[in-house]
């Protein structure tokens, strides 16, 4: 496992798979914490929770940048942003998901319309906030532009220098396969790191996988970790009383 993020250097940027605690690469990230760089920028969904998958990195003030859709439950996530501990692109989850898909299909950026009239393409978004609660970095305003009489904003595709993934299956030649919702963000992730490095549940031999049940062809995977069975974490409990 440690191996395998060895060469993440300083400084790195990572496309980190997952959705809350749901499909996330948490061996890999446990080994990431281990090895002790930081100064890293990520590109996730969110930020797990409170010392839970990213929120690991995050508890150990090892992240610089997050790219992600919402702050989620990590209340240490919250409290960096706004003491000005941590810079924050918010973006909508569609527009995301599609920024990691177009950088690992090699396209440079790409017209939508979710954002259009908002600060997401006007700019003004506090990416940093300083120490006094004043906006220390804003977001800058994007490209528009008319299609058939309807706006668009440009988006740009992200490229990761790394890309942290969870699969229930996997052979070793990077074939994965995900298990239901663990999917989530995990291939798009993939498609987007120069080097991907999947954690998978079960590890098998070229030939083993019915090609028409693989989800993400291992042209996208370098590295393939058996980590075994995960396990199984709840991100928020509602209970109830029981009723005769």
């Amino acid at each position: 496992m440690h191996r395998a993020v060895a060469d993440i250097p300083r400084g790195a940027t990572l496309a980190v798979g997952g959705f809350g605690l749901c499909g996330i690469p948490d061996k890999l990230i446990e080994a990431v914490a281990e090895s002790g760089v930081d100064d890293l920028e990520v590109y996730s969904n969110n930020c797990g929770v409170d010392g839970v998958g990213l929120g690991v990195l995050l508890g150990l003030g090892r992240i610089r940048r997050v790219t992600a859709s919402y702050v989620g439950e990590n209340k240490e996530f919250a409290r960096q942003y706004l003491a000005g501990e941590l810079e924050v692109e918010l973006t909508p989850q569609g527009t995301l998901a599609e920024r990691l898909r177009a950088g690992g299909a090699g396209i440079p950026a790409f017209y939508t319309p979710a954002g259009v009239g908002t600060p997401v393409a006007d700019g003004g978004l506090p990416w940093r906030y300083d120490t006094d609660g004043s906006v220390a970095v804003a977001s800058p305003p994007k490209e528009t532009r008319d299609f058939d009489g309807k706006r668009y904003v440009l988006e740009t595709g992200i490229q990761a220098d790394f890309a942290l993934v969870h699969a229930a299956i996997g052979d070793t030649e990077g074939n994965l396969v995900f298990d239901k919702t663990a999917k989530n963000f995990n291939p798009l992730a993939a498609m987007a790191g120069r080097v991907t490095i999947a954690q998978v549940e079960k590890l098998v031999q070229p030939g083993e996988l019915d090609p028409d049940t693989v989800h993400l062809p291992g042209v996208f995977v370098q590295r393939v970790v058996e980590t075994g069975a995960q396990d199984v974490r709840i991100e928020k409990r509602t209970t109830r009383e029981a009723t005769a």
